[in-house]
Formats: C-alpha cells, structure tokens, sequence
C-alpha cells in the first residue's frame, strides 16, 4: 500500500504492484506463478517435459564430437554438450582446446541439428564463447563469479547455471537473481551434487531441492548426474531418479571411448548404455507426467 500511495504521489503510472517478500525477487514465484518455459531448438525446458544434454565433458577432436553427437542424437538428446574451456581443479589437467574446440561443436550444430551447450568460464573469453554457443553453461564453481553472472545476464543466450558444491538454495537463486537482473529472463537451474562426506560418490545428489526450487522459483531446473556419481556405474540410476523426481530435463556426459578421454572418462556413458538409458528413463517420465 505504500509503494502504491508514493508511485500516485510521484505521477508514476503503474498497472500493478506485486510484492514479493523474498531476497530474490524476479526468481521468485512470487514475481512470477506461471513457469518460465525456455526454448532452444527442439527443446522446451520448463513445461513438463525432459530434454535430454548429452556429449563428452571436453572437446578433444573434431572426429571424436561428431561421432559422439550422431550416436547421442541418434538415442533421442535434444542438444549437445561439449566442453572448449575446462575449469579443472590441477593446473597439470587438460584444459581444454579453446577457441578451436568451439570450432569443432559449431561442425556439430551444423551437421546434427543439435544446439550446442558449452561453459563460459570468464569475462574475458565470455563474447567468444557467446559467439559459438546456443546455451552458455555457468559452472559450479563460477556460481558466485558476480561479474561473470553480470555478463551472462546482458547476453540473449540462455544461461545454465550450475549449483555451487556448498551452496545453499537461497545463495543458488541469488546467482541467479544477478542474471536476471540485468536483463536476461532464460535461466535454467542445474543441480550437480553437493559436498558432502560421503565416499562412495564423487558428490550427493540433493533431490530434495528439485521439489524446493519449484515452490520458490519459476525458473527450470535440470540434473546433472553425471558430475554427481562421479562413476559410470551410478550415472544410470541417479538419470531414472532425475525423471522420477519431476526434473525439467537431464545432462549426461557420453564418450565413444571413455577409457581415453583426457576429462572425466570414469562417469562418462558409452553410446550403447546412453540409449538403454534414454529408453528407460523416457518410459519413467511417461509414467510422472501421466500423473
């Protein structure tokens, strides 16, 4: 009532005022109660539906990409995954081919049709990234990269945003709140697994925040399994959990040979396990949605 009385005092026409209570305010489903859908290509995240990322976790050739994201089109991923410039935790880790591995995953778009996702690690190489990419991914551990989460939100790209490792559900939305902020509505959440004590994964997987995010936020949220087992053994079980759990979509990392791969090989699929999977899980959502 007081915002109303001061805008009618300073002649300001408003056709409504809604008051949001939380720290987060356009993230919020107070600003917003209908969900925000996100589309890119012939992916729609946000409406009850799950599309499908799936690639390698670095780009390592031109050949190696293609023959992954024909296999992974080919078993029903919407977009591809690919990572050009790789936030790695030991400096002696491949980090990446650059501006030549973007090169490769646009080969990718133009040869499968599939929309590319791939990290932006910084401002500096940020316009390049934005260049190549169709959705710009923001890595866990860029979460709180405010400068990097300005930039993203002048862009017209979407924009994944991954949860930090110790993150909590307000400090996640609060990211993505700076993206929003500065112009750019197309969020979508990711859920990678958070640190805990647990041994017998690389992180856990915090289903809970699934249901959490979509009473607090209209924004989509996703799950990368991948990155949360850690090992390939686990990938396929935490997917089907994905599906059950009423996520808006699933990223995968797959590798035609997984052994070799100079980036995370242990939890990366092979081609013929994505395709059980992805039949697996599709028949699961069927069932969820249906409800």
């Amino acid at each position: 009532m007081l915002i109303q009385t001061q805008l009618k005092k300073n002649n300001v026409r408003c056709k409504e005022v809604i008051p949001v209570t939380k720290p987060y305010k356009l993230v919020s489903r107070e600003f917003k109660q209908e969900n925000t859908h996100i589309n890119v290509g012939d992916a729609v995240f946000g409406n009850e539906s799950l599309p499908v990322i799936a690639g390698p976790c670095a780009v390592e050739s031109e050949k190696q990409v293609l023959a992954i994201a024909k296999s992974v089109k080919n078993a029903g991923a919407k977009l591809f995954r690919g990572g050009a410039f790789k936030p790695r935790t030991s400096p002696y880790s491949f980090q990446g081919l650059g501006k030549k591995g973007l090169i490769f995953l646009a080969k990718v778009r133009k040869e499968t049709g599939l929309p590319i996702v791939t990290e932006a690690m910084d401002v500096e190489n940020f316009d390049l990234v934005e260049e190549y990419a169709d959705i710009l991914q923001i890595g866990s551990r860029n979460m709180q990269n405010f400068s990097l989460l300005k930039r993203a939100g002048t862009s017209d790209r979407p924009v994944i945003l991954k949860r930090g490792m110790s993150a909590t559900l307000q400090e996640w939305l609060m990211a993505a709140e700076y993206i929003l902020e500065q112009g750019n509505r197309n969020v979508i959440l990711c859920e990678r697994g958070i640190r805990t004590f647990v041994r017998h994964s690389r992180n856990t997987l915090d289903f809970s925040v699934v249901s959490a995010v979509k009473k607090e936020s209209h924004l989509p949220i996703i799950i990368d399994p991948s990155h949360a087992a850690g090992v390939r053994d686990q990938v396929t079980p935490l997917a089907y959990a994905a599906a059950a759990f009423g996520a808006d979509g699933v990223m995968i990392e797959v590798h035609n040979h997984p052994e070799k791969a100079m980036s995370d090989g242990a939890q990366s699929l092979y081609p013929e396990q994505f395709l059980t999977l992805m039949k697996k899980m599709t028949a699961i959502h069927t069932i969820v949605a249906k409800k």
